[in-house]
């Protein structure tokens, strides 16, 4: 049986996981802010928090173990979740869509909102998950990066395509295949995020910021200009506008992304890289323009009509947080069948509404212009065919390319 071996980290990693905590997209909270996606060394800090235990995997990295399914028998799927990222009545009482669920299927929901970071609830399941025990959990949801590494260690299962017709049909295109789980064998998206171009028209005396070059080039903006603490985030969006891709990219495109942005550095051009922290000075102007998460730019628009965004033409990096089954969990039809809910498009869009994030599912639009026509017309809610065109995921890297780069990110930005 395979070990797990988890990887060990550098001190710089070690710290970029603390910032990403203290001030990156994983000490944000839900609705009026996001939390960390792909980014930075959390994909490491993750595994080093596991620590040297050298447990033996639940399972080979080909496929998760599964237990005899009592779906049938129980009618109940037990359900973990991030905190305030689902539906709700006014009355704070009811999550709708849950209801609606259990109405015409006749399975309880019990959801719990128990993840409040990837690496904490991580510590919750890996003992059971190590010993190829049940967590409790039929369906859980994780960022990418973590999703990645448990497929990896053999510790969820593969899911039967014949109980997800929806999801299959409906998942975005940009979100089929990503290196980490090709054709989506065992996850499917719950929600994604993108990195975009954000600027205030005040502090920009109403022009307009379009790219990454003009982040990095254009002398109006000199001194005003954000970029994101996140390595992978900012990384990847100066691989596009250099125009490399950030799914294939070599260790030498990567050296000259942090050339590039150590000479906007070293001409003072960039004020400073930042965390979710650049939601007040974005406001306020004190940034001009700068590389921001989607959500809190939905958000920021609500009370602030100068804060305007842009697309790059060369594209934009987007992450996502998963739906996953466990090894072990006793109730996998179910969760299927809950996973394959969500990929109908009016539940797709109730939820939509509810949490405005962008949605992986096709087909949503009219349905959610039914509930709010300026959501439906938003495109980092539902993205349009031309941005999802233009949405890229960062490859996955290996424990040694992990190290050396965010060493270098490290260096540029003087964490």
């Amino acid at each position: 049986m395979e070990q797990y071996e988890p990887d060990s980290l550098s001190p710089v990693q070690l710290a970029a996981m603390r910032r990403s905590f203290r001030n990156g997209r994983a000490a944000m909270t839900r609705r009026s802010l996001l939390r960390a996606s792909a980014g930075g060394a959390l994909a490491v800090g993750g595994i080093g928090s596991l620590s040297a235990c050298g447990i033996p995997a639940a399972g080979k990295t080909q496929g998760g173990v599964s237990s005899e399914d009592h779906s049938d028998k129980e009618k109940v799927v037990n359900f973990s979740n991030w905190t305030e990222y689902i539906d709700l009545s006014d009355d704070e009482k009811h999550r709708p869509t849950l209801d609606a669920f259990t109405k015409r299927t006749g399975i309880q929901v019990k959801y719990t909102e128990d993840i409040n970071d990837n690496v904490e609830f991580f510590g919750k399941i890996k003992p059971q998950l190590a010993a190829g025990q049940d967590t409790g959990r039929d369906l859980i949801v994780l960022t990418d990066w973590l999703a990645a590494r448990l497929i990896r260690f053999g510790w969820v299962q593969k899911l039967d395509p014949a109980n997800l017709p929806h999801a299959y049909a409906n998942l975005s295109p940009q979100f089929r295949s990503p290196d980490w789980d090709p054709g989506r064998a065992y996850s499917y998206p719950w929600q994604g995020i993108a990195v975009v171009v954000a600027y205030n028209t005040k502090a920009t005396n109403g022009r307009e910021v379009t790219s990454v070059s003009q982040l990095l080039d254009d002398p109006k903006l000199k001194g005003k200009v954000g970029l994101l603490s996140e390595m992978r985030d900012t990384v990847g969006m100066m691989l596009l506008d250099m125009g490399k891709d950030p799914g294939t990219f070599t260790s030498d495109d990567f050296d000259a992304a942090i050339a590039r942005m150590q000479k906007a550095v070293d001409s003072k051009q960039i004020r400073r890289f930042t965390g979710n922290d650049y939601i007040s000075d974005l406001s306020k102007g004190d940034l001009a323009a700068c590389l921001a998460w989607s959500g809190d730019i939905v958000q920021l628009q609500v009370d602030n009509p100068d804060i305007k965004f842009h697309i790059p033409d060369s594209g934009f990096m987007y992450g996502t947080d998963n739906m996953l089954i466990p090894n072990k969990a006793r109730h996998k039809t179910n969760a299927e069948r809950l996973i394959d809910y969500y990929y109908e498009p009016p539940v797709a869009a109730e939820l939509a509404a509810w949490i405005n994030y962008v949605t992986p599912v096709d087909g949503v639009k009219p349905e959610l212009a039914k509930i709010d026509k300026k959501i439906a017309n938003d495109p980092l809610i539902v993205p349009d065919k031309t941005m999802s065109a233009k949405a890229h995921g960062f490859r996955s890297l290996t424990s040694k390319e992990d190290k050396a780069f965010e060493e270098k990110f490290a260096q540029l930005t003087g964490a």
